[in-house]
């Protein structure tokens, strides 16, 4: 008898993939992807539980036995971390180990994986990995069509399932891309109460000012997509594998707000869209109806430099809205041009940081080093520019060929030596590999990202600024973060 329908496992190794700076200032996100799956097919009348291995702190053995108790159906793990697009290759490592130790336990209990690296190397995964499925894409109604089939006794090969991947005798059967989601409001809320809402907390730079308040904390979605087409990112392959975007409308997002707030006290929260601030009119009515609501919240959401004024601003500002992520990712305009990140000039990035500064709105400003054109010029050019716009926060990437991107794609074609271990795609591993550029090694790129980061939250400028604006407490804080040293493998 099985005891649930579908048991979703969001897989989690942080240690693995980011070092010792999981243990304190790394975020511990709800696995939004998984929940919104979770409340999708309990709404069409199936039982579902979720198990969270980072919070629940359980290896893969020991979730291979959590699995065995409940005895399900399917069970479907998501292979999706805090960045869509950068977290989900990374934790093939885990969700390999998860699979190997279920099937040597109990290889009768079908499993099914979903998430952008799944999507992104279909076949791939079917064949390394001792999964029975894959979904290709959106999976809400391919994991639905395989609860229903699998339910009914009946046989899946004589059911096409749209979005389903599988070998058959040695072969794949390939489901093309999974069927999308028309209207987002049709989508239930997160399955929250199937989640430990006490363990998840905030990112440490989400919280200066108040670094001891990092939880309660949630991450919703407010669309699903993204417009663009830049080449280090494949955030395209969670969908249809191509550009577009969808939106919640502003009621039904504020409308799980306000679950949260009542039911959790929640006051951080991550807006996980790729982008956020898109559309004037759709942003200030969402402020316009969190501040009906008298909420005092915490949020942070991504924006871009070309699709923000002052007035849009101002409104995201009033709602609680304190932090904005820009994509900057280099300094020099001819890089950015090389992997279509196009739309704004250098003065105008000067421009929007200031504005975006004067309206209230502390800045997490994201650069990539080691793009395809960049040089020991370029990358230095990339960090003056981080030092002179002085963000209160700022991400250094090192580029990545994530399975899906363009940058992947090229780098196959022209063989280039790619990571050896998934692990070698997280950002902070011993393991990491990036790419090389036409100019630099691998080894020259993450050398130099580590330098950034040292030089970047160790300058006078910065740690003054951070002292007038966030106090002493917060200060010190980057002061400790900045003594993380990282093991590098391949330096």
């Amino acid at each position: 008898m099985q005891s649930i329908d579908l048991l979703i496992i969001k897989p989690g190794s942080p240690k693995k993939i980011y070092g010792d700076l999981s243990s304190s200032l790394s975020a511990i996100e709800p696995p939004v992807l998984g929940g919104l799956v979770a409340g999708f097919i309990r709404e069409k009348g199936y039982s579902v539980k979720i198990i969270d291995m980072e919070t629940e702190g359980l290896g893969p053995e020991e979730t291979a036995d959590e699995i065995i108790k409940d005895n399900p159906l399917l069970v479907n793990i998501v292979v999706a971390g805090a960045n869509p697009s950068a977290s989900s290759t990374p934790l093939m490592v885990i969700t390999g180990e998860i699979l190997k130790a279920l099937k040597e336990k109990a290889p009768g209990i079908k499993t099914i994986l979903s998430g952008i690296h799944p999507s992104a190397l279909p076949e791939r995964t079917l064949r390394e990995e001792k999964t029975d499925f894959v979904a290709r894409g959106e999976s809400f109604y391919t994991i639905l069509q395989l609860l229903e089939v699998l339910k009914s006794g009946k046989k899946v090969q004589d059911n096409k399932i749209q979005g389903l991947w599988y070998l058959r005798d040695d072969k794949v059967v390939a489901g093309d891309w999974g069927k999308l989601v028309e209207n987002l409001d049709e989508l239930p809320f997160v399955a929250w109460d199937l989640l430990p809402m006490d363990n998840y907390r905030a990112h440490n730079w989400h919280c200066f000012g108040h670094i001891q308040e990092r939880k309660p904390y949630a991450v919703i979605y407010t669309s699903l997509g993204c417009p663009y087409n830049c080449t280090y990112c494949n955030i395209h392959t969670l969908y249809s594998g191509k550009p577009g975007i969808r939106f919640r409308s502003p009621e039904k997002v504020v409308e799980e707000i306000d679950y949260l707030v009542k039911n959790y006290k929640v006051k951080n929260i991550k807006f996980l869209d790729e982008l956020f601030a898109i559309n004037e009119e759709r942003v200030n009515r969402i402020c316009d109806l969190i501040v009906q609501k008298g909420y005092d919240l915490n949020i942070w959401a991504y924006a871009r430099i070309n699709t923000v004024n002052e007035k849009m601003l101002r409104e995201m500002k009033r709602a609680g809205i304190n932090w904005l992520c820009y994509g900057i990712e280099a300094g020099s305009k001819k890089v950015r041009a090389g992997v279509a990140k196009l739309g704004f000039e250098q003065n105008t990035i000067r421009k929007v940081i200031k504005m975006t500064q004067e309206a209230g709105i502390y800045i997490l400003g994201d650069f990539i080093l080691g793009l395809p054109d960049d040089d020991s010029e370029t990358i230095q050019e990339t960090l003056d520019m981080a030092e002179e716009l002085n963000c209160e926060y700022v991400n250094f990437y090192t580029a990545m060929a994530y399975p899906g991107s363009k940058l992947c794609k090229d780098a196959v074609e022209q063989g280039i030596e790619l990571p050896k271990s998934w692990l070698g795609y997280a950002q902070l591993n011993e393991e990491t590999l990036p790419l090389p550029t036409k100019y630099l090694s691998s080894s020259q790129v993450l050398r130099f990202r580590d330098k950034a980061f040292q030089e970047y939250f160790t300058n006078p400028k910065y740690l003054k600024m951070i002292e007038e604006k966030f106090g002493l407490e917060t200060k010190e804080h980057i002061k400790e973060m900045s003594k993380h040293k990282i093991k590098r493998k391949f330096v």
